[in-house]
C-alpha cells in the first residue's frame, strides 16, 4: 500500500490527498511536519533530504516534493488517466503550470498565509504581508485570464496541473482580505468545490 507522510493542513500534502481520492487508490497517511515532528529523523532525512512534507512511499520507493509526486502518481498508477495526459504537447502545457505553481505563486502565496493564518498580529510584518498580497493577486489575475477562454488550467477536463492549485485557491478566497476582481477564477473554484475530494482535503478551515 501507498504510504504517505504529512499533516492534512499542509498545501503540498492536500494536494496529494485529493489526487489519491481522484484516482481511488488506497493509502495509509502518517503524521508527519509541524507539531507532529518526525522529519528531523536520519530515517526520514534519508527519504527526503530537505526534511519537509510530504513524502511518498511505495513499495521501497520514495519520493518527495508534492509536484513530483503527483506526476508519478499518475504515472505509475494510472498511466491512461488524462488527469496526467500521455500525449507530449497536452502533457507539456499541465507540466508548464505545475511548474508555474511552484516558481511564479508558491513564495507571496505563502508570504501572505503564513503571515496572516499562522502568525500572531503583533509578530506580523506587515509591509511584506502587503507586497505579497499585491504580487499574489497579479498571479492570480494571470490564471483568471486563463481561466476566461477554458473550464480548467490545461484546457477541458481536470488535471493535475488543477490540483496543484486548488489548495491556494482555497486559501486565496476563504482569507479575510481584499482581493483584484478574477471572476473566471471564482467560477473555475466552484467547479473544484463540486468534487468531493475537493471538499473533503482541501475546502476546511485554514489552520
Amino acid at each position: 500500500m501507498l504510504r504517505l507522510w504529512g499533516r492534512t493542513n499542509s498545501s503540498n500534502v492536500m494536494k496529494v490527498l485529493w489526487l489519491l481520492d481522484e484516482l481511488g487508490l488506497g493509502y495509509e497517511r502518517i503524521d508527519a511536519g509541524g507539531s507532529f515532528g518526525r522529519t528531523e529523523a536520519a530515517a526520514y532525512r534519508a527519504m527526503n533530504p530537505l526534511g519537509l512534507v510530504p513524502t511518498l512511499e511505495d513499495d521501497g520507493f520514495a519520493l518527495f516534493e508534492s509536484n513530483a509526486i503527483l506526476r508519478y502518481l499518475c504515472s505509475a498508477h494510472a498511466p491512461g488517466n488524462p488527469l496526467y495526459p500521455r500525449e507530449a504537447k497536452p502533457r507539456a502545457v499541465v507540466d508548464a503550470w505545475l511548474d508555474f505553481q511552484q516558481t511564479a505563486l508558491n513564495r507571496p502565496q505563502s508570504v501572505v498565509f503564513g503571515g496572516l493564518v499562522r502568525t500572531p498580529p503583533a509578530e506580523r510584518d506587515n509591509a511584506a504581508i502587503s507586497a505579497a498580497m499585491t504580487e499574489a493577486g497579479r498571479i492570480w489575475g494571470l490564471l483568471d485570464a486563463r481561466l476566461a477562454g477554458q473550464p480548467y488550467v490545461a484546457g477541458d477536463g481536470l488535471t493535475i496541473a488543477d490540483i496543484a492549485f486548488g489548495p491556494h485557491v482555497h486559501r486565496w478566497f476563504a482569507m479575510p482580505i481584499a482581493r483584484p476582481d478574477c471572476p473566471h477564477l471564482h467560477a473555475w473554484y466552484e467547479r473544484l468545490m463540486g468534487r468531493p475530494a475537493y471538499r473533503t482535503h482541501i475546502a476546511q478551515p485554514l489552520s
